[in-house]
């Protein structure tokens, strides 16, 4: 899955916000990863695979789409989801 336009660009993540990400072992599946946005890792402005970032609960990833703060985060913070 390639990431959306917008989740390439530092500028557009922040901590508190819900993404989806795909994990490293996760990429050949395309399997989605939900979570809030703990820190960002990326230290450049723009990365085309996605700006990687640490989940709340300590996973991994980069960011595939970014979804709207007052959107359900699924189950429970982390909620996986397969595309």
């Amino acid at each position: 899955m390639t990431p959306d336009k917008s989740s390439r660009q530092r500028a557009n993540i922040r901590q508190g916000l819900t993404v989806d990400i795909i994990q490293k072992s996760d990429q050949r599946s395309g399997k989605l990863t939900r979570g809030t946005v703990q820190e960002i890792l990326t230290g450049s402005a723009f990365h085309p695979h996605g700006i990687k970032v640490r989940l709340s609960d300590g996973r991994v990833g980069r960011v595939a789409a970014i979804l709207s703060p007052d959107s359900p985060a699924g189950d429970s913070p982390g909620h996986d989801t397969k595309i």
